[in-house]
């Protein structure tokens, strides 16, 4: 993984592929590439583990020309970040391919190769597609892959370039996206359609299995046959107008700043046209599906998961349904009891993360088909597979460390949990009213939060010196205070780690030592005093306590306590007010130190691997 882009014209594409790179940077990468073949038929290639603003001066510098190619941005699996991993990897000097996913019997097909006198270059799971293609190559570069695809095992979207079939690029997928966009006397192949994005509007999206062949003037889509053999299917064109005027900075130092200070306007575009709590707001039959629900499965990875916690506590206080949230990429691998009265919601910011998308398939597969994807693109494959859907409408997000996803995947679950109240009869007239007007309200109440950005970045200058954090919320704040600590290692590099401020007896008071800050979410709710004996604990330890709290909260500044009232309490919405806070707090003290904040290392924004 991570980025893909292909084309095949009749116009020198090399600016095309480099600037599809571009856009895709958002998404996470060590090393970038691309190879075109040229006018003359040879195949030309520049990589480098630097960004793709590097790329682009080696391929200026080299005069990269040409009118078919692929290009790549990488975040590593198999084999380091080096330039002889990067993609596009080659094969005998007449094969290039790029290669989202993981090739999971890659090791026993090297072992045939070798034994056949292949060689290796690189240490990728990619370089075996590669001679496979080359092997199978009998004149037909369609062919080739489609009996390549045939013996791979695993997750992949690949696209493929050759000097023996020069104006032609095949891509294929299987558990990977891989979109493919219809041009005038040119076609191409992405990852995501934002890689396009000004180029075109027309669009196949590739299903499972599905092999695509480019040339110039034609698009055309297979499946394997039986013997291998490319057949012929059909495809229905999509119009998406992928615009990426989100990804300029303005003001900002940052995207993620800039996506934290978005939050209020995202917030707001979610929950545009909400006139009253109707089923519809899920989808035409979202009446009949939503009806007779007994129970909740939430399934989402990361930021995801953490949202579907939060959810958990709306779900069963005011609709009154049980309420499971499983991380997705372990729900799948363990034996769970099935209910056909559940309805099981997938949460995903891109709708390609493959764990969730795989524990969807998994909850079909026991017979749980009421399915609901909360999700910020509403072209992903997530979307497609569910019944019903929710687009938050956050607008692209281009920091890897997930902000206004988070915000309007919550306010989207606050919907669901408002409807499902209603149809169990929970929700009269009155709160109903109450309860919307609370939430139209929190983009406002968010900006008074943002206006607190000056006192936090006083707490960051701290947090900046430190090598670990303790993060403590109770009630529906533990997963807030959870969604804090991610924030904070993911951007920081600092060691943080949540718990329930309950638990802190429990283990956690071991570490609580003056060097050790401690981040409490404290909220005027029904268990502030609890939580004040949770942080009674902490002091009487030599703790550092770092309080959020509400404005009537009655918690004061003191000796090793600081505290920072947020404006209002807002009751059951009140994680969307404290979470910013926290946002802004890991943000700063990245800044402090100095890291990488968009790009954080190790880590991609559309996980499509296991």
């Amino acid at each position: 993984m991570c980025g893909i882009v292909a084309a095949s014209s009749r116009r020198n594409i090399t600016p095309i592929l480099l600037e599809g790179l571009r856009r895709l940077e958002y998404r996470g990468y060590d090393s970038c590439g691309v190879a075109v073949v040229g006018r003359d038929g040879a195949l030309r290639r520049a990589r480098t583990v630097k960004r793709v603003a590097d790329l682009m001066r080696q391929a200026d510098e080299e005069k990269l020309e040409g009118f078919d190619g692929i290009a790549h941005t990488r975040w590593a699996t198999h084999g380091a970040p080096e330039v002889r991993n990067a993609h596009p990897i080659v094969s005998h000097g007449e094969i290039a391919i790029v290669h989202n996913g993981i090739i999971e019997n890659y090791a026993e097909l090297k072992l045939e190769l070798l034994a056949e006198g292949y060689e290796f270059a690189s240490q990728t799971d990619t370089e075996v597609i590669a001679h496979l293609v080359y092997r199978y190559f009998r004149g037909n570069l369609l062919e080739a892959v489609t009996k390549t695809v045939t013996r791979l095992r695993g997750t992949f979207a690949i696209a493929v370039c050759s000097t023996k079939a020069p104006g032609t690029v095949v891509g294929a997928r299987r558990g990977s996206p891989l979109v493919l966009g219809l041009g005038d006397g040119e076609n191409f192949l992405a990852s995501d359609v934002l890689a396009l994005a000004g180029v075109t509007e027309r669009f196949f999206f590739l299903e499972e299995d599905d092999i695509a062949e480019i040339t110039p003037d034609s698009a055309r889509i297979f499946r394997a046959g039986p013997e291998g053999n490319p057949v012929p299917t059909n495809r229905t064109v999509k119009i998406v107008s992928a615009h990426d005027n989100d990804v300029a900075l303005g003001p900002f130092s940052h995207y993620m700043q800039k996506e934290i200070f978005e939050q209020p306007r995202a917030i707001a575009d979610t929950l545009e046209g909400i006139a009253g709590i109707t089923p519809s707001i899920f989808g035409p039959d979202a009446g009949n599906v939503l009806q007779g629900t007994g129970r909740i499965l939430i399934l989402g990875c990361g930021t995801s998961f953490y949202a579907g916690l939060t959810a958990k506590y709306w779900m069963e206080a005011i609709a009154g349904i049980p309420c499971e949230v499983e991380i997705a990429s372990e729900y799948r691998y363990r034996i769970s009891v099935p209910h056909d009265d559940t309805l099981v919601v997938c949460i995903s910011q891109s709708g390609e993360t493959l764990d969730t998308l795989a524990a969807l398939d998994h909850a079909r597969s026991l017979g749980m088909e009421k399915t609901l994807a909360i999700c910020n693109v509403s072209t992903s494959e997530l979307v497609r597979k569910c019944l019903l859907h929710y687009i938050t409408r956050a607008g692209t997000e281009i920091g890897v460390a997930s902000t206004k996803a988070f915000t309007t995947q919550l306010a989207a679950l606050y919907l669901l949990t408002l409807v499902l109240a209603k149809l169990c009869g929970r929700l009269g007239p009155g709160e109903e009213a109450s309860r919307l007007a609370a939430l139209r309200h929190v983009p406002s109440s968010i900006q008074a939060v943002l206006a607190l950005e000056p006192q936090i970045m006083a707490f960051a200058d701290v947090f900046a010196t430190k090598k670990n954090a303790l993060f403590l919320g109770r009630g529906i704040h533990y997963p807030v205070a959870l969604e804090g600590a991610l924030k904070l290692k993911e951007i920081s590099y600092i060691h943080a780690e949540a718990y329930p401020a309950g638990e802190l007896k429990h283990g956690p008071l071991a570490l609580v030592d003056s060097s050790m800050p401690v981040v409490t979410v404290a909220p005027n709710d029904r268990l502030l005093e609890k939580l004040k004996g949770n942080m009674a604990e902490v002091s009487a330890r030599g703790g550092e306590l770092y309080v959020f709290a509400d404005g009537d909260s009655s918690i004061e500044s003191g000796d090793r306590i600081h505290v920072i009232r947020l404006p209002e309490n807002y009751g059951d919405l009140s994680p969307l007010l404290h979470v910013v806070a926290l946002q802004l707090l890991a943000y700063h003290t990245a800044l402090g130190k100095g890291t990488d904040v968009d790009k954080p290392r190790n880590l991609a924004k559309s996980v499509t691997v296991e």
